[in-house]
């Protein structure tokens, strides 16, 4: 069983995905910032971290480079639901084109359960 990492300042959101993957048969942990995801990473192994792009003091962005220094090539799925202007583009459109993010599953939110599950498989499924 894959034991994942799901970082999300929205606690309602961060909830309902642990509870999704857990479902889901995989072991998720929850953590709320990037202070928090970073004491988890330290203390457990984790196969995979989910992490939202936008949330306060550590965007998602300076924390999966953070997680990738410590494990470089932990998969990644990156979540957000922020439009960046009236055409509905998302960082998550960026994100793959930045150096070393290239491999990184993004999934925009809101998502269903059946998406994250596959997002998730995809990203395991990226070789190391």
């Amino acid at each position: 069983m894959a034991r994942i990492l799901v970082v999300d300042d929205q606690a309602h959101v961060r909830a309902a995905i642990v509870v999704a993957l857990r479902a889901d048969a995989f072991d998720a942990i929850g953590a709320e910032d990037a202070v928090s995801a970073l004491h988890a990473f330290e203390t457990i192994h984790f196969d995979l971290a989910v992490v939202d792009v936008y949330m306060p003091h550590t965007d998602g962005v300076q924390l999966i480079k953070a997680l990738r220094e410590r494990s470089p090539r932990l998969p990644i799925v990156a979540i957000s639901g922020v439009r960046l202007n009236a055409t509905h583009t998302t960082a998550l459109e960026f994100l793959p084109k930045l150096p070393g993010m290239s491999e990184i599953v993004c999934l925009q939110k809101p998502f269903r359960t059946g998406e994250l599950s596959r997002a998730i498989r995809t990203a395991l499924a990226v070789p190391a």
